[in-house]
This record gives C-alpha cells, structure tokens and sequence, in this order.
C-alpha cells in the first residue's frame, strides 16, 4: 500500500516539530550551565554586585530554569526573542539583518555543488579507471580532507595575485550606495531595484566564500554519486538496454542519473547542515557579517538570547532541508513512500 504524499509530509513535519521542542530544551539548558556570568559580562567587570543582580532579576535569571524556559518559549512564539546583551537591540532585528546574508551564501554554495559534483560523479563513473576518473577522484578527495577554511585563504591569496581586482571581502563594494530590498539577498535586491552593477558585485564578492565553502560538499558528493552510478550499472534492467544498443547517453541521463540521484540527494541534506556550521569560518575569513559571524560573537560574548536564537535558527534550516529532500527522494523513488507505508 502506497501513502499519500501529505501523509508523509504532515508525518515528517510532527516529528520534526518534536526536534525542534528538544533542541530548544537542549540548548537553552546548556546556554545557562555553562561558566560564566552574562550578566556580568555585559556590564563588565567595573559593574557593581548590585547592578549585576539587577540585570539578573530583568532577564530572568534568577529564576528556576523551568519558569525560564516557559516565558521563552512563550515569548518566542509570540516573535520575542529576547534582547541581545552586546548589540542591545532585539534579537530578532540582529537575525533579520544577519541571516539573509549567510542564507544567500549557502544557497549559492549549494548550486556549486549541485552544478559541480554531479556532473563529475558522472564522468569519473564514465570514464572509470581512466585519466578522468583519476583527476575526478583525487579532486573530490582534496575536497573531502582539506579544511573549508584553508581553500578559503588559499583562495583569497590566488585572487590577490592573478587577480588583483577581485573582490575578497565583504559582500559589496563600499563605492556602491545599496540598501538591502525585502529579501535581503543582494543578489536578488539589485535586479529588483533594477541595479545591474549590484547584482554583478555582488556575484563577484559571492563566489570565492561560495566555492570555498562547497569544496568539502562537492568532494563528498561527487564520491557518492560515481560509486551509485557504478552500483546501478551493474542492474539488470540497464543492462538489458545495454544489449538492445540504447545510445549510452540515453541509458546514463534518462535511468542512470535518476536512480543514482537518491544518494546524493540524502547527503546534501546533511551537507546542508554543515555549510550552516563551516559558514561560521568562511564568514570570518572574508568578512562576510553574516549569521554565521554573529552567532560566533554572541558565544564569544556568552549572549544567551543571541545564542539560543542562533542555535535553534540553524536547526530549523537542517530540519527544513532534511524535509526538502525527503519530499524529493519520494517523489523521484516511490518506492520510498511504500516502505513508509507498511
């Protein structure tokens, strides 16, 4: 018996409701075991003892943690999610500001994955055992094992030489007079406010942190999709195509990508996680002023309203790309839906 298509999504979407709820749990309890005193951190050590339990008594802190978890959840259900303790503004206002940058940042380094690591797991299944399977191979191994932050630098010391004009940080040039439109992806804004040399500095300051931060998903992805290629070769049905001489081509983008697109399609899920965590380090590194970099700050600061927020930010985007995927992988296989069904 085969489940209907909302089933499976209204399902998913209860269990990752249920996430979400422990994740908060988690993560508002270890924001407040862990040392230190943000209350005092955020008067300095100048403060008085007095003016530390003030602070302590507005925020809540002085009592129990389940009464604190309650007014938050409540307040965060109503959009409240606190002030931060370093900008002095409300947390929501920071992310408004900070999240599109990083949410432009990885959708871009996302279709550098999917632009680059499908098309070479492809050709290195091809052309297996062969010069291009061996130069695929050992990209995609680079990819895998060196860290996200050293392409970045590496990255940023070749433009400075061969390219001494290409942007390296920031995410437009100061020269440019733009505001951010109503979704705060410049690339989008330019070309809605009509501003083409927007649109094109802001490509060009996207795509070194971009390709940096996609090199581990590519090397990952690119491993996978040339072993599901070569897996599903080896199936009967394509080697009865093989046999009535169906051109290779048609065999490879019209069965063979299809069903080897499952796997790939399950990994940029969780590649979807960790370009949220490896934006941290790209962001520093070009000076992005993104989410990931303000996240860094408020743990660095111990911001706790800022640090919950980010955290249960970034989860919501890995609970949202798992669903994305699971969505696709039972629409591209049904027989995912029937497993699920029984």
């Amino acid at each position: 018996m085969q489940q209907h298509p909302l089933v499976a999504i209204l399902t998913r979407l209860g269990t990752f409701v249920l996430v979400m709820i422990a994740l908060s749990i988690m993560i508002f309890a270890l924001a407040r075991v862990v040392p230190g005193d943000p209350a005092r951190m955020a008067l300095g050590p100048a403060a008085t003892q007095e003016q530390v339990d003030a602070l302590r008594a507005q925020m809540g802190l002085d009592k129990p943690l389940p009464v604190q978890y309650a007014e938050y959840v409540g307040k965060a259900l109503h959009g409240d999610l606190g002030m931060s303790l370093v900008s002095q503004r409300p947390v929501t206002t920071d992310l408004e500001q900070t999240v599109p940058a990083t949410v432009e940042l990885v959708l871009v380094s996302v279709i550098f994955m999917f632009v680059v690591a499908i098309p070479l797991g492809v050709i290195t299944a091809h052309f297996r055992d062969r010069a291009l399977d061996h130069i695929g191979r050992i990209l995609s191994l680079t990819g895998v094992t060196i860290p996200s932050f050293l392409f970045a630098i590496s990255l940023q010391l070749l433009a400075a030489r061969c390219l001494p004009n290409w942007p390296i940080i920031g995410r437009l040039d100061h020269s440019l007079s733009f505001q951010p439109g109503p979704t705060g992806f410049l690339l989008i804004d330019g070309l809605l406010a009509g501003r083409l040399d927007v649109f094109v500095d802001a490509l060009q300051h996207l795509i070194l942190p971009a390709f940096a931060l996609a090199m581990a998903g590519i090397g990952q992805i690119t491993r996978i999709t040339r072993s599901s290629m070569l897996e599903n070769q080896r199936k009967d049905h394509v080697l009865t195509l093989q046999s009535f001489g169906v051109p290779e081509r048609v065999i490879i983008f019209r069965y063979l990508l299809k069903l080897s697109s499952i796997a790939p399609l399950t990994i940029m899920g969780l590649e979807f996680a960790s370009l949220i965590g490896n934006a941290f380090v790209i962001e520093m590194v070009f000076a992005w002023g993104g989410f990931a970099s303000y996240g860094l700050n408020a743990i660095l600061q111990k911001d706790l309203n800022a640090v919950t927020a980010v955290v249960l930010v970034a989860g919501l985007f890995f609970i949202v790309a798992n669903l994305v995927v699971d969505v696709l992988i039972s629409i591209i296989d049904p027989r995912q839906r029937r497993k699920e069904a029984r």
